[in-house]
C-alpha cells in the first residue's frame, strides 16, 4: 500500500489560495518599523505617506508563492503522518496518538522554513525598504547626524521588485542572505506548527465526537480558526525577531544574530516589543487559518471522491 499520497500537496495548493495582505503588511510595519504607537496609527501613517497602494507594497510574491507554501505544508504534514503510522503501527490509516501528531507537526515546521524564510525575507525587504527602520540603520552605521541624500542613498524603493529584490540579495550577500533570519524562523515555526495542527485536530475532535463521519464545515471552519490564532498569538515574539533581522539590510547591519536582536530590542524598546503584531496576528490567524483548513478539507474530500 502507498504511504506518499499526491491529494493532499494537491489540496493545501487549493486551500492556500486565500490570505490577508493587509494584516500581513501591517504586522511587519509593527515588529520591524519604528514609530507606531498601535494598530490604528500604523494604518493612519501608511496611508498618509503612501495612500492605498502602500497596504500592498511587497505582496505580490509572497500571493503568489502562498499555494506552493501551503501545498508543501499540508501535504508533508499529512504524508508524514501516514509514514509515521505506517512504521508504527504497520498501516499508514492508523489513527496517530498525540505524541505522533507533535512530531509530524514540528518536522513540517522544520521543513517549512526551506520555502518559507526567502518568501518573508523579499516580502520584509519590499515592505520596510522605505520605512523608518532603514534610516535607523543608516543613523546607527555613522554618527547619526548624516542625512541619507548626502550618503548617496535616495528616500525612493530601493528595490523595483521581487524579482530585483531576490537579485539584489544574491548579489551582495549571497545564497545565506535569502535565509537572513532562518534560525528565528525556526524558532517560530517548529512550536508554531505544533501549535497549529494539534489544536486543529482536538478541535475537531471535540466539535465532532462522532469519529466515523467527517467533521461538518462549520466545525472544521472553527476549529480552524481557533487554532490558528493560537499558533499565530503565541509565536509572535519569534516572529519579531525574525522580521527585523530580515529587514536588516547588510550594508549596514544593526543585529548581529538572534540573541544579539533580542538583547538590543530589550534593551531600546522594552519587554513588550516582543509581542507587537500580536493583536493583528489573532485577527489575522482566525479567518485565514479557517479558511485554509475548511479550503484544503473540502478539496481533499472532493479530489477523493473521484
Amino acid at each position: 500500500m502507498t504511504v506518499f499520497h499526491l491529494d493532499d500537496f494537491l489540496a493545501g495548493w487549493i486551500g492556500g489560495e486565500k490570505i490577508n495582505s493587509f494584516v500581513l503588511l501591517l504586522q511587519t510595519h509593527l515588529q520591524a518599523g519604528k514609530g507606531y504607537k498601535n494598530t490604528l496609527h500604523c494604518v493612519v501613517t501608511i496611508y498618509k505617506k503612501e495612500n492605498v497602494t502602500g497596504f500592498f507594497k511587497g505582496l505580490s510574491f509572497p500571493l503568489a508563492s502562498i499555494t506552493l507554501y501551503n501545498s508543501m505544508v499540508f501535504g508533508f504534514f499529512s504524508n508524514t503522518q501516514r509514514l509515521i503510522s505506517r512504521y508504527r503501527y504497520g498501516d499508514g490509516r492508523h489513527p496517530c496518538s498525540m505524541l505522533d501528531l507533535t512530531v509530524a507537526s514540528m518536522l513540517t515546521g522544520l521543513v517549512s522554513v526551506g520555502v518559507g524564510a526567502p518568501v518573508d525575507l523579499v516580502k520584509i525587504r519590499l515592505q520596510m525598504q522605505t520605512q523608518p527602520v532603514l534610516a535607523e540603520n543608516f543613523n546607527l552605521a555613522g554618527n547619526g547626524s548624516v542625512p541619507l541624500r548626502s550618503m548617496g542613498i535616495q528616500s525612493q524603493s530601493l528595490c523595483r521588485g521581487p524579482l530585483h529584490c531576490i537579485s539584489t540579495v544574491l548579489q551582495n550577500e549571497g545564497i545565506q542572505g535569502l535565509y537572513r533570519g532562518a534560525g528565528a524562523m525556526i524558532l517560530r515555526d517548529v512550536p508554531g506548527y505544533t501549535l497549529y495542527f494539534v489544536p486543529y485536530t482536538l478541535f475537531c475532535n471535540w466539535l465532532n465526537p462522532d469519529g466515523n463521519a467527517s467533521p461538518h464545515p462549520c466545525c472544521i471552519w472553527l476549529a480552524g480558526g481557533l487554532a490558528g490564532s493560537i499558533s499565530w498569538v503565541t509565536a509572535t515574539p519569534a516572529d519579531v525577531v525574525k522580521s527585523r533581522l530580515q529587514a536588516d539590510a547588510m550594508q549596514h547591519r544593526k543585529y548581529k544574530g538572534i540573541l544579539h536582536c533580542i538583547m538590543q530590542s530589550y534593551k531600546t524598546e522594552g519587554i513588550h516589543v516582543f509581542f507587537r503584531g500580536a493583536t493583528v496576528n489573532a485577527i489575522r490567524g482566525f479567518p485565514m487559518c479557517a479558511t485554509m483548513f475548511l479550503g484544503y478539507e473540502l478539496s481533499l474530500k472532493f479530489i477523493r471522491s473521484f
